[in-house]
């Protein structure tokens, strides 16, 4: 069953772009850039120059007519070349200013008082498509642009702005891993990290694994380092001399990972943090269950039993759980709800990919999408935190968000509610409302800094060996 273009953009939540008059051409250098002199609007943005890509920003329209109809839109090509629009409809108000942390959308991408929704709203071109940030040391540049009147009858371009944002932030360093078997890349805070301290390093360390996608993604890494933390982006496939598929993993790999970061001079002990996601997540489980000098984990919808793939540490394995794939359901439009396909590690044979998270001796927060299509992240959270209690202990930390679906990213990323899996071998859909995923994003970034910054700390005692 294949789907049409439209049927996949029905099925994915995505919405053609309106042809609109003067159809932008995207900027690709400089800082906030101002339009010919025909325009009659300028566009304030605090901070005005860049900033981080996780950071809220300010955005008003001055020189507006008072009572004014405009179309506000927003674009962004990243760099493979694909496009991501959003647009709103808005009023002035009776001064001619609008200030979107007043005003709210009247229609468009996205309704209400949304002030950073032509971020969060911005929709792919084509359909199956997922923003990402590929190269850390540009940011992204999103055009701005205000017209007259309402689409789809907005006529002449009134004013133009450029906005930047950043992802490795001035004073933040880069530091490509090539240790042993381990491929990564280290991102430092700033020497002296915080003004208000004016201490410089050790940092907490934290090693972050995203899922299947495979290669080298590092801009949650970047981020997050520049709240405070020495994070470590850690590759496992498909990128560099590494395997190819992750039909068999080993958790030596993911020690040496572990080690490398404890014998930091800049990472402080007395051991580190794990954040994962998808299949990163259920890695980080095994991680906590089987490694020494493991502090605090963060699984962002994972799996409590291992998947994909057989997993070794020494003389255990992990048998990936079964699955079925006559429970693979198909959209009226031909995209896979893969949900239900994974057998429960409850049950039969497959209890034994039942990751022994009981033998962790750290603290976990999850964080989980209730409307995440791609596995039961509900269920295996809360079977998480019933093994570990049944073991005498600590109750993990859950925190669920209605509405929320596969791909928690850091704030201001756009919903991704369908594109190709990669182990499927075709589109899934992977849940998520725009709105409240967007809510969620916010909320989840603040949540694990927190977690880290409580659970991370300490004297620097070197590489804990296991027993």
């Amino acid at each position: 069953m294949v789907a049409s273009s439209a049927a996949i953009l029905r099925a994915s939540g995505l919405r053609r772009w309106g042809q609109l008059p003067g159809s932008p051409k995207l900027w690709s250098g400089g800082r906030v850039s101002w339009a010919p002199a025909r325009r009659t609007a300028t566009w304030r943005l605090e901070p005005a120059g860049r900033c981080g890509w996780d950071e809220p920003v300010h955005i008003a329209v001055h020189g507006l007519a008072p009572g004014q109809q405009v179309t506000l839109r927003a674009s962004l090509r990243d760099e493979k070349g694909a496009l991501f629009r959003a647009h709103a409809r808005y009023q002035a108000d009776a001064g001619g200013l609008l200030d979107l942390a007043r005003a709210p959308a009247l229609g468009g991408s996205f309704t209400g008082l949304e002030p950073m929704g032509l971020l969060w709203a911005l929709e792919p071109e084509k359909p199956l498509m997922r923003l990402v940030k590929r190269d850390v040391q540009t940011p992204f540049a999103v055009e701005l642009e205000v017209l007259e009147g309402h689409e789809p009858d907005a006529g002449r371009l009134l004013g133009r702005a450029v906005l930047e944002r950043d992802f490795l932030r001035p004073g933040m360093r880069r530091v490509p891993v090539r240790a042993g078997r381990v491929r990564g890349t280290l991102f430092l805070p700033p020497v002296l990290c915080f003004a208000s301290s004016k201490e410089p390093g050790p940092f907490p360390g934290i090693v972050d694994i995203f899922g299947v996608g495979g290669g080298l993604p590092e801009y949650r890494a970047c981020l997050l380092a520049g709240k405070g933390f020495a994070v470590m982006a850690l590759a496992y496939y498909n990128y560099e001399d590494l395997p190819q598929g992750i039909e068999t993993l080993h958790l030596e790999y993911f020690e040496e990972a572990v080690n490398y970061l404890l014998d930091h001079p800049e990472v402080k002990g007395p051991g580190v943090g794990l954040l994962g996601s998808s299949k990163g997540g259920d890695l980080c489980l095994s991680m906590a269950s089987f490694l020494k000098g493991i502090t605090a984990a963060v699984i962002i919808n994972g799996s409590v039993a291992n998947v994909g793939g057989a997993l070794h540490y020494k003389d255990e394995t992990l048998p990936p759980v079964g699955f079925e794939q006559s429970r693979i359901k198909l959209t009226r439009d031909g995209l896979a709800d893969i949900l239900d396909v994974l057998n429960s590690p409850l049950e039969g044979p497959d209890q034994k990919s039942f990751i022994p998270v009981e033998r962790a001796e750290n603290a976990f927060l999850f964080l989980v999408g209730l409307d995440d299509h791609n596995w039961k992240s509900e269920f295996y959270a809360n079977e998480a935190s019933k093994r570990l209690q049944a073991h005498g202990k600590e109750k993990p930390q859950i925190i669920c968000y209605p509405g929320a679906g596969h791909y928690i990213e850091p704030p201001y990323f756009p919903l991704c509610q369908a594109s190709l899996h990669t182990l499927v071998g075709g589109p899934v859909i992977w849940g998520g409302e725009p709105r409240a995923h967007a809510m969620a994003q916010v909320d989840a970034w603040k949540q694990l800094q927190t977690f880290f910054h409580k659970h991370l700390g300490g004297r620097k005692l070197g590489r804990l060996l296991k027993t």
